[in-house]
C-alpha cells in the first residue's frame, strides 16, 4: 500500500527535498519560490508556494510533476518528506 500524503508539509520542506534531487532556487516572487533543474532532457521548473502547510491538492500536483520528471515514484518522494 502506498504511503499517505502528509498534511503538514511546508513550502520550505519541499524546497529542501527538491534540492536533494538537484533543483536550485532561481527566484522568489511574493510567497512563490521557483526551482529549476537542468538535465540532458532540458530544464524543468517547479513553482512551490511558501505556505505552511501547502494545500493537499497543490502538494499532490507538485509531487506528481516532479516524480514524472525525475523518473521516480511519487511514493518515494512522499517517503523522503
Amino acid at each position: 500500500m502506498s504511503p499517505k500524503t502528509p498534511r503538514n508539509v511546508s513550502g520550505s520542506d519541499l524546497v529542501k527535498l527538491f534540492r536533494k534531487y538537484g533543483y536550485e532556487v532561481v527566484r522568489q516572487k511574493g510567497s512563490h519560490i521557483r526551482l529549476s533543474r537542468t538535465s540532458g532532457e532540458g530544464t524543468h521548473n517547479l513553482t512551490v508556494p511558501n505556505h505552511d502547510p501547502v494545500k493537499l491538492g497543490t502538494l499532490n500536483a507538485i509531487l506528481s510533476d516532479a516524480a514524472d520528471q525525475l523518473k521516480v515514484s511519487k511514493d518515494e518522494l512522499i517517503g523522503k518528506l
